[in-house]
């Protein structure tokens, strides 16, 4: 499988090597959110996954369904997830589901 720098975006890539101390106050601040959470973590990652469709961050997705798919969420749980916002956000979301199902079934 890719290694987990292949699946971020480019932008994140050169966040992470162009503004390292930036990269890493943000890594520290999300760490310490999912510690806070009541949320366990597939659950937690599969409404993420959620908030990006309804964003439109597509460059996010299969980053989060590469980590989802190892904590053991199936194909079915990924693709609700993104589908879970239609109703609030509309048709926008579905236009996460081919990065999702390409970074689900990628091996």
């Amino acid at each position: 499988m890719e290694n987990q720098t292949s699946l971020l975006s480019k932008a994140f890539q050169l966040f992470m090597s162009d503004a390292p101390e930036h990269a890493q106050a943000w890594g520290k601040m999300v760490q310490e959110l999912s510690q806070a959470s009541a949320l366990d973590a597939k659950t937690r990652g599969l409404a993420y996954l959620a908030v990006l469709a309804a964003l439109r961050m597509e460059s996010g997705i299969p980053f989060h369904v590469h980590a989802l798919k190892e904590m053991g969420a199936s194909r079915d749980e990924v693709i609700s997830a993104i589908l879970v916002g239609l109703p609030a956000a509309g048709h926008a979301v579905t236009q996460a589901l081919p990065a999702a199902i390409a970074a689900y079934d990628a091996e």
